[in-house]
């Protein structure tokens, strides 16, 4: 971005992955004025996840955090998105998980009688696996997940980034933190003027001298594309890997979970590993046809960062959305915005100050 612009706004968001769509759409209809950087990066998190919906998680099967008042606005949201954008993005799916052992089986069975478990948890003898049966190996039982969803992020960001640029608000380029001048009231980034900068830069916020010393972890996940045409799976099958549905015959095969990556490209050590799992599970033939790679951000308590620079106002963090950003977008963005625009006290949960972390240290 050589030219100097000439634009004027509320709030200069700086990504348009998951984060910075979500916060986009929720100021936007607040009424406000916002303009985005973003440098469509390949292998950004949003394009390579799978946007699975999934309210028990883990070995305990445990809800999860704020599931109950995450389902309802991601797909309220989802669903305005869809009209907004004219697509389709959003889809209920329930989640079928494959139980190994006795134990597991019983645990699965009191979470389900539990009356805090019975809207998402189906007991393991009500569950019809129907084609799954045929088509993969089975596991010693299973139970199912209502509630469960598919949400095409990748989609969402591709279609949101057109109509951003048809309207004028999105400039492609990766962002110059050399540039950006802190003002007395606001700032201005190569004639960008805007009252707030809100900083949704996904795993590259480790980078971002302002934010940079918030206990970001980042956490490379790898997935395949894959072609089952005689599948015809509907639901999301976890079997110690996820098979997502796709459209037209693909699914999503993953993931991968890597703390200690070095880049963020598809290697053959975590192919071969996802290939090893499809093939032991799968009774039917397959074709891989793309091998994706991205670094998640993270944070170490697995909760988003949202918030105000202690030291610059005008500096706002959204971030840290995870390997749960379908479901924990849409509500945090909503709360994000909030603050911003209504004065909305930050909920302690996900406030960067939880961390008693000081910048200048």
């Amino acid at each position: 971005m050589s030219d100097q612009l000439n634009i004027t706004t509320d709030y200069l968001i700086v990504g348009q992955g998951l984060a910075g769509t979500l916060i986009a759409h929720f100021l936007l209809e607040a009424g406000q004025a916002v303009h985005l950087i973003d440098d469509n990066y390949p292998r950004a998190a949003t394009k390579v996840a799978a946007g699975i919906i999934n309210p028990v998680t883990g070995r305990r099967y445990v809800k999860s955090w704020r599931i109950d008042d995450l389902i309802p606005k991601a797909q309220q949201t989802y669903r305005e998105l869809e009209q907004k954008l004219n697509i389709q993005i959003y889809h209920p799916r329930p989640v079928l998980r494959a139980l190994f052992n006795n134990r597991e089986v019983n645990d699965w069975q009191a979470r389900a009688f539990d009356p805090a478990y019975q809207a998402y948890m189906v007991p393991g003898d009500e569950v019809n696996i129907g084609r799954y049966a045929e088509h993969t190996v089975p596991a010693f039982d299973y139970g199912e997940l209502r509630e469960g969803a598919q949400v095409e992020i990748g989609t969402l960001a591709e279609h949101y980034r057109q109509w951003l640029i048809n309207a004028g608000l999105l400039t492609e380029a990766a962002f110059d933190f050399s540039q950006l001048q802190l003002l007395d009231q606001g700032v201005e980034y190569r004639g960008i003027r805007a009252r707030v900068v809100v900083f949704c830069e996904g795993a590259k916020s480790k980078a971002n001298p302002y934010f940079s010393y918030l206990p970001y972890e980042g956490n490379k996940g790898e997935a395949l594309i894959t072609s089952i045409p005689e599948a015809g799976f509907e639901r999301i099958l976890k079997h110690r890997i996820f098979v997502v549905p796709l459209a037209d015959g693909r699914y999503w095969i993953g993931s991968t979970s890597n703390n200690f990556h070095t880049d963020d490209l598809p290697s053959e050590k975590s192919r071969q590993y996802l290939t090893e799992k499809l093939d032991e599970l799968l009774r039917l033939p397959y074709r891989t046809e793309e091998h994706r790679a991205a670094i998640r951000p993270t944070i170490k308590d697995r909760r988003p960062l949202l918030g105000t620079h202690p030291e610059h106002p005008q500096l706002v963090i959204f971030n840290g959305l995870g390997t749960k950003g379908a479901s924990l977008g849409p509500y945090w963005a909503q709360h994000l915005a909030d603050v911003l625009t209504r004065g909305v006290p930050i909920d302690p949960g996900v406030d960067i100050g939880r961390f008693g972390l000081n910048p200048s240290k």
